[in-house]
C-alpha cells in the first residue's frame, strides 16, 4: 500500500473522511502504511485545497461548496448524523403553524419529523418534501411553482420567489451548501439563492440545519448572515468552541 503516490493516498484520505464523517492520524498512517507525518503533510495539502479541515489527531471533511451534490448523493452521505440533526431542528417548532422547508435531504428528513398530532400548514419548492407530506397526508402542503431543476427537484426562478412573497411565515428550515461566520449562508446557484433568500425574507424565525463539515464552506451566492438565524442546529462533530464562536453573532447553537 506504501507505494501510493501522494494522489492516490490524499484521494483516499478524502473517500474515507466523506464516508466515515472524520479521519484519524495513527489510524491513517497504519491503513496507508506510511508515517505519521506523512499523513500530516497530506492532511495539511488537503486543507490547503479546502477539501478537509484538520483537528488535533485528525481531520473532517468540508463540504465543497463549489459544486452541488444531487439528491440521491446526499441521500448516501454522514445519514445517521442528517437525522439526528433533522429531529433535533423538527424539535424547535413551538408554536408555528406555518412552516417552510428548504430544499434538500436534510430539510426532508425534517419534513418527516414533524408532529403528526396537529394542524401545520407546509410551503415548499421541493418536490420530495412535498410529496412526502401529500402522501403522509397530515400537512396542508403548499408547493410552490416554478423551473424545477434537476437533482435537487426542487423549483426555482420568478414563479418561485412570487408566490413566496405573498406568505406569511412562522419558521422556515433552511439548508445551505456551506455557513461560515465571514460570509454567512451560501449556496452555488443564483436561483436557488434567490429562494432561499425570499424564504428567510417571509419568516418570523429562521433556522438552519447542516451537518459539521457544512461549517467553513464558502460558495458562490450569499443569501443570509448567521446573524439572521434564530438558531443552528448540527451535531457534536462540530468542535464546541467553533459552535461558541457561531452563537456569539446572534443565533442559538444546538449540537446533538
Amino acid at each position: 500500500m506504501s507505494n501510493r503516490t501522494a494522489e492516490e493516498r490524499q484521494r483516499e484520505i478524502v473517500r474515507v473522511a466523506r464516508a466515515t464523517g472524520s479521519v484519524d492520524v495513527t489510524a491513517l498512517a497504519v491503513e496507508l502504511g506510511v508515517a505519521k507525518e506523512t499523513v500530516r503533510r497530506d492532511l495539511r495539502a488537503l486543507e490547503d485545497h479546502g477539501l478537509v479541515r484538520r483537528t488535533h489527531g485528525g481531520a473532517y471533511p468540508v463540504e465543497s461548496a463549489g459544486f452541488e451534490t444531487t439528491l440521491a448523493f446526499r441521500a448516501t452521505s454522514h445519514v445517521p448524523e442528517k437525522r439526528r440533526v433533522a429531529t433535533a431542528a423538527a424539535e424547535l417548532l413551538g408554536d408555528a403553524e406555518t412552516v417552510f422547508v428548504d430544499e434538500g435531504f436534510t430539510p426532508q428528513l425534517i419534513a418527516e419529523a414533524l408532529p403528526t398530532d396537529r394542524p401545520l400548514t407546509v410551503v415548499t419548492a421541493s418536490l420530495p418534501v412535498a410529496g412526502a407530506l401529500a402522501e403522509s397526508g397530515t400537512a396542508s402542503v403548499l408547493l410552490l411553482g416554478g423551473r424545477v431543476r434537476s437533482g435537487t427537484l426542487a423549483t426555482v426562478d420568478h414563479w418561485t420567489t412570487k408566490m413566496l412573497s405573498g406568505f406569511v411565515i412562522d419558521l422556515a428550515f433552511i439548508g445551505a451548501n456551506g455557513i461560515s461566520r465571514e460570509h454567512g449562508l451560501t449556496t452555488p446557484d443564483p436561483a436557488v439563492s434567490e429562494v432561499k433568500a425570499q424564504a428567510v425574507r417571509a419568516a418570523r424565525r429562521v433556522v438552519f440545519a447542516g451537518v459539521h463539515t457544512k461549517f467553513g464552506a464558502v460558495s458562490f451566492c450569499r443569501f443570509a448572515e448567521v446573524g439572521a438565524l434564530e438558531a443552528i442546529v448540527t451535531s457534536t462533530l462540530l468542535p464546541a468552541a467553533e459552535a461558541h464562536r457561531y452563537s456569539l453573532l446572534g443565533p442559538q447553537v444546538i449540537r446533538v
